[in-house]
């Protein structure tokens, strides 16, 4: 799988990354998640893990030719939003040799791999059952 650079959010230390890859999907790099309490609220299907990201990261969906990189839904694959501005997101944790190799991250972060559409679909406005979006 080939990764396509879209961009960081980083403090000394820190560094989740936001690829798109040629498969289709987005990998997002992110810190693990050591709390016990957010892991409870979770239910983590073998082969899934979850990350803790800004939602700033999403800003960079825009250098993947997308009008706009902000989050409008909060729902899967963001499973919990925390107090201080962060996303919990879930997904399969990316085993992917070809990709890892592309990537530089500590210990303490991981990363996922995402449909597009799963990602794309969190900026759209959630207009209710009447309200439905144009035809």
């Amino acid at each position: 799988m080939k990764l396509r650079f879209l961009g960081k959010n980083s403090t000394p230390g820190d560094s989740p990354t936001l690829y798109a890859s040629d498969q289709d999907s987005y990998v997002i790099q992110g810190w693990k998640i050591y709390s016990n309490e957010l892991l409870m609220q979770l239910d983590l299907p073998e082969g899934e893990t979850a990350i803790e990201v800004p939602t700033e990261l999403f800003e960079h969906l825009m250098k993947d030719g997308l009008q706009s990189g902000l989050v409008k839904k909060f729902t899967a694959p963001i499973m919990i939003v925390t107090e201080q501005g962060t996303c919990v997101l879930q997904g399969p944790e990316m085993n992917d040799p070809e990709a890892l190799s592309q990537m530089h991250m500590p210990d303490y972060e991981t990363c996922i791999e995402v449909p597009k559409s799963s990602i794309t679909a969190l900026l759209e406005e959630d207009r209710g059952p009447d309200h439905p979006g144009p035809a």
